[in-house]
């Protein structure tokens, strides 16, 4: 009989190690899902892990009949408004970055890079009267600004990295034919570097869409809340609609989820290039 061959050997520990990590990731996900199908009644009754004896949508019902879509419609406003500028004015820095070898260039890299260490709440304060100043508080642009500006030094070096790693000769062949910077920027370096746009755009978009520090501080009005602070809507002083709530966050979790599926190839590849040449 021939001996069992390494690859072929169950491995127990791997196994176990799996088990465990499904058990800790799926458990969250049954709550979360199972809660939103009882009534608040079964929920006080039974607890977030017994099954459903009778499934019912009222907590999707009373979600999307509050203030939900606009809360929807705002976010996803900031969203799309952050993910456009950012790959705007990433994809034109970087460009510059990496054709202009200058000194000053070198610098301003540095400068974005230095942008990693500021975390958003050591400047908050400043980022709020400046807000004041330009009398944009309480207006979706005054999270759209500093959501987008906090998503660009990561965006950046992901784009360097993307557009260094395009081949030189690629660079001359443009000049060659006569090609300006512009052109050679929409037509060679825009094409050649889609995986880490894709992957700055997924990055900023769910920085906007998770982001809850310039909202409520920034924000005040209904007209202009976004879903994460939409979702205090089902706390209350004494009690906590916790079918709803739970609810309000599959809700919003759906659409970032079904951008990320179609995106997911184009991120991979994206991250897997940040280091660059």
């Amino acid at each position: 009989m021939k001996p069992q061959s390494r690859a072929s050997r169950p491995n127990i520990p791997a196994g176990v190690a799996v088990t465990i990590w499904l058990v800790i990731v799926g458990l969250p996900l049954y709550v979360l899902v199972s809660s939103t199908l009882q009534s608040r009644e079964a929920y006080l009754r039974d607890g977030p892990l017994s099954l459903p004896t009778e499934i019912t949508f009222d907590s999707y019902r009373r979600v999307l009949d509050s203030g939900f879509p606009t809360y929807l419609f705002n976010t996803v406003l900031v969203t799309v408004a952050v993910a456009a500028l950012v790959i705007l004015l990433a994809v034109t820095v970087s460009y510059a970055i990496v054709r202009n070898r200058s000194r000053f260039s070198r610098q301003l890299f540095q400068v974005f890079l230095l942008g990693l260490a500021i975390p958003a709440q050591a400047v908050i304060i400043p980022i709020y009267m400046i807000i004041i100043e330009l009398d944009l508080y309480d207006t979706l642009l005054a999270i759209i600004l500093p959501t987008a500006a906090f998503s660009l030094p990561v965006s950046v070096l992901i784009l360097v990295g993307s557009m260094r790693d395009i081949d030189e000769e690629l660079y001359e062949s443009m000049s060659l034919d006569g090609a300006s910077q512009t052109r050679t920027l929409l037509q060679l370096v825009v094409p050649l570097s889609r995986a880490g746009i894709s992957t700055v755009g997924v990055f900023s978009a769910l920085n906007a869409w998770n982001g809850f520090l310039f909202p409520l501080i920034l924000t005040q009005s209904a007209d202009t809340r976004v879903l994460t602070l939409g979702l205090y809507d089902y706390v209350g002083e004494f009690r906590v609609d916790i079918p709803a709530l739970l609810a309000a966050v599959v809700l919003s979790i759906v659409p970032i989820f079904i951008a990320y599926l179609f995106a997911r190839r184009q991120l991979i590849n994206g991250l897997m290039g940040v280091g660059g040449k």
